[in-house]
């Protein structure tokens, strides 16, 4: 019968897999040019020696009933043999449980059509959600919180706690090129950093909004040729969300539980949240994103808080290649401004300044890189470096940053779908630092003296996502910080997390 994937013909010449000699020609000419029941495949097929089940038979039985009684309605009844209709009769006797079948599933099709139709959810608007219930909690670790002497004079004290994480997401598109993003969030999982003196053991799928629901994204995307894309919007407007990703274990709901693991801590430099930005499609190999973003793009009141080009923002760019099948790598450069001596990365030393010192603005400059190698399907190794030069606006000196990871990614690991991860490397650290006294960080407790952090951080990370499903996977994970805060007297920080994702 005819169908998306057949059409009617006319003439069995049309078909050019039958051929004159063919034992059947008399009977496919005759059903074809008298009575029209014959269909073929759009290559212009029969395919006459393929077998069939009684369903289709019976539904080609159907439509040939159908097309003898619209001769017969049209008053063509003469076209039509008394002993064509013997024949027809008897078949249909004879399939009559299997046409009725035909009848039924067809019924429900419909009805299962009208259903589908009636209670979609949008014809322009597709609707994603990931939702991660997790466990979580650290060790109980001296702290020596103010380095004079390098005696601990703290204790890291925290509970284990059970949080969730909600993610919705609205992609509307109104061209089929362009993409909407809406995003709401919510979520009670508050970072540790408060209870264990550093922010080093904070995880990657943190949101502490009190499971208030939150705007998290409201950005467009839009084509301006082939090869050039725009992206606007007054929130998820930043480096994070426009460069392309080079990490393998970059994932809130599905990558490495710790934030650092996410991706080089340079990306996060500024906050950022509204702005524009384009994706550039250079070549086969060759791609260049870039950026603008404020961290409080709508506030209007004080130039020196907030705007589009106050407070604190960032512009950047992304330099994407791959120079071979299996690698790909990122070349990132960022320059942020920061009223308040604040990079806003989140994690290692993210604070320019002594916090006895007063608030003085900042600009800096941050060049890095991301590299991936695929080695096999099942191997992945690669790893980032970045590095931060900053100048006070009203002072003399800077201070300079850096900071590492390698990782090895093992998808499909024991089993298809899922996904270990190793990573290896160090927050980001003061290495230099030349304000005047007073105002240095790394020795603050000290008076503010000009120098960098004598100890380094060291981050060893181990996870293994298990997918249960397609929608449900559960991942424990493991990290420990080595010298947690750039600080040898601190003992080491242990975390744990047991994170389970629902996603639809």
């Amino acid at each position: 019968p005819p169908s998306p994937q057949m059409s009617q013909v006319t003439s069995v010449s049309q078909l050019d897999d039958v051929q004159p000699s063919d034992w059947a020609i008399g009977a496919l000419q005759s059903l074809v040019e008298r009575y029209g029941c014959i269909a073929g495949y759009p290559n212009r097929t029969y395919l006459g020696n393929t077998a069939i089940n009684r369903y289709e038979f019976a539904a080609g039985l159907q439509h040939c009933l159908e097309q003898i009684n619209k001769l017969i309605t049209n008053n063509t009844a003469n076209t039509v043999k008394d002993e064509d209709l013997i024949a027809l009769q008897r078949l249909q006797t004879e399939f009559q449980a299997e046409l009725k079948q035909v009848e039924q599933r067809v019924d429900n099709l419909e009805s299962h059509t009208s259903e589908i139709q009636a209670n979609q959810f949008s014809t322009t608007t597709r609707l994603f959600g990931q939702a991660i219930f997790s466990l979580q909690g650290t060790n109980s670790a001296n702290v020596d919180l103010f380095p004079r002497d390098k005696v601990p004079e703290r204790k890291a004290e925290t509970n284990l706690t059970f949080a969730n994480s909600v993610q919705l997401t609205l992609a509307t598109s109104f061209t089929g090129q362009d993409l909407l993003i809406t995003g709401l969030s919510s979520g009670n999982l508050n970072s540790s950093a408060s209870s264990v003196f550093n922010n080093m053991g904070r995880l990657g799928f943190e949101s502490n909004t009190n499971n208030d629901l939150y705007i998290s994204d409201l950005s467009y995307r839009f084509p301006v040729s082939n090869n050039l894309g725009i992206i606007i919007g007054t929130v998820g407007v930043n480096p994070t969300n426009t460069f392309r990703g080079i990490n393998p274990l970059e994932g809130t709901g599905e990558g490495a539980i710790s934030l650092l693991g996410q991706r080089n801590p340079i990306l996060a430099i500024g906050n950022g949240t509204g702005g524009v930005g384009f994706d550039w499609q250079i070549s086969d190999r060759l791609s260049l994103q870039g950026v603008y973003s404020a961290e409080i793009p709508s506030f209007p009141d004080d130039i020196q808080a907030g705007g589009l080009f106050g407070g604190r923002y960032t512009a950047g760019a992304q330099l994407t290649v791959a120079p071979t099948n299996n690698i790909d790598v990122g070349l990132h450069y960022l320059f942020s401004h920061s009223p308040d001596g604040l990079l806003g990365t989140g994690i290692g030393d993210a604070q320019l300044i002594s916090p006895f010192a007063p608030a003085t603005a900042f600009d800096t400059h941050a060049v890095g890189a991301t590299v991936a190698w695929r080695i096999n399907p099942n191997f992945h190794l690669g790893g980032w470096g970045g590095w931060t030069h900053s100048n006070p606006v009203n002072l003399s000196g800077s201070v300079e940053t850096t900071n590492w990871m390698v990782f090895a990614a093992f998808p499909n690991l024991l089993r298809s779908g899922n996904l270990g991860g190793i990573l290896v490397g160090q927050p980001p650290k003061i290495t230099s630092s030349s304000l005047p006294e007073g105002f240095n960080f790394p020795n603050f407790s000290e008076g503010g003296t000009a120098g960098g952090r004598d100890d380094t951080s060291l981050h060893v990370e181990l996870f293994y996502r298990t997918q249960l499903n397609d929608n449900l996977s559960l991942t424990p994970g493991v990290f420990v910080i080595f010298n947690p805060d750039h600080n040898a007297a601190n003992d080491l920080l242990f975390i744990g997390a047991l994170r389970a994702t629902f996603r639809f």
